[in-house]
């Protein structure tokens, strides 16, 4: 992998973390497009970078997330379903998941239209209550959806922030209830990848690693300050659309 490819890629995971489109899935077709093989590094990579994009949300909330011991607690309860899920289900989604574009198209258009179905059918003058009043059985519903993310396509952020809206977040604290929701979850999934492979790199690959977490991370600052600033006036039906336009472009012309 170039300096070049780390950098497109970065860029494409700054873009695409908070937003519900799926990150991983836009770096999976992204690197078919860039024909990057899917090698061990390759699929790590895609991983790694990730948590620069989080390091953006720490950057921007975790004194929020540090001085509300309530918000906390909840935040660490939703992530429970994808601890101990994530670390049984890890060999077959790293080894069968992860990768595989038709699963990332397939995802992407089936996920679209659950988004535009949603919300059709959503109050959009339904306020909703904060994040910080968020119960215990409510944030574990949460983190249950989030696991849907494990398959690539799906979009954490859209599993989490659908599924806040579900409960009855606002738009603004089930967004900011998903950002803070990703510190725990990709520092996670990180780390256990890291753990496991991270020994095995050479030094370019640690560079394009350095080069792509850079770049995720500033840009991921820029993409959460739209998103919050989109969600003042508007909902997630484009993002909806996005996903099942991508999807059909790739389905029939590039896979």
């Amino acid at each position: 992998m170039t300096v070049l490819e780390a950098i497109i890629l970065g860029v494409v995971e700054g873009i695409t973390e908070f937003l519900p489109i799926s990150s991983t899935g836009h770096l999976i077709l992204t690197g078919k497009l860039l024909g990057l093989p899917s090698t061990e590094f390759v699929t790590t990579f895609e991983i790694a970078i990730q948590l620069g994009a989080i390091l953006a949300v720490v950057f921007l909330y975790g004194w929020t997330l540090i001085s509300n011991l309530v918000l906390l607690k909840r935040v660490l309860f939703a992530f429970l379903p994808t601890a101990v899920l994530g670390l049984i289900l890890y060999p077959v989604i790293k080894e069968h998941l992860l990768g595989n574009p038709n699963i990332v198209v397939w995802s992407l258009i089936i996920g679209g239209l659950i988004i535009l179905i949603f919300e059709h059918y959503h109050d959009p003058k339904m306020v909703g209550y904060e994040d910080e009043t968020i119960t215990y059985a409510q944030s574990f519903l949460i983190g249950l959806i989030q696991v849907l993310a494990f398959i690539p396509g799906v979009s954490r952020a859209a599993a989490t922030i659908m599924g806040g809206l579900f409960v009855g977040l606002s738009r603004y604290s089930a967004a900011r209830f998903s950002f803070l929701l990703a510190i725990p979850t990709m520092g996670a999934a990180v780390a256990l990848d890291l753990s496991q492979n991270a020994f095995a790199f050479t030094s370019t690959e640690y560079l394009a690693l350095a080069v792509g977490f850079t770049t995720a991370f500033l840009v991921a600052l820029g993409s959460i300050h739209y998103l919050m600033r989109y969600l003042e006036h508007h909902n997630f039906s484009i993002f909806g659309i996005y996903r099942i336009i991508v999807g059909i472009i790739f389905l029939l012309f590039i896979l």
